[in-house]
């Protein structure tokens, strides 16, 4: 009866040691999509600053045209 208690005892405590694994390696997995928002973010910066410089170059025109 020992025997069987401590059988049982050990299978329980390895299945423990799996999920407690499974969790580790999903806790470093990055979550779906998370780079594909990185990018996103880093594209709409750059596309951002472009279109900042193109109003800033329309303005300093229309500020020009204005003067002549």
């Amino acid at each position: 009866m020992g025997r069987e208690r401590t059988t049982a005892a050990l299978g329980r405590l390895e299945r423990a040691l799996a999920r407690i694994e499974a969790s580790a390696v999903a806790s470093r997995t990055p979550a779906p999509g998370a780079e594909d928002v990185d990018t996103l973010r880093r594209n709409h910066l750059a596309l951002r600053a472009k279109v900042e410089g193109a109003i800033g170059e329309i303005d300093r025109l229309l500020d020009t045209q204005g003067r002549v």
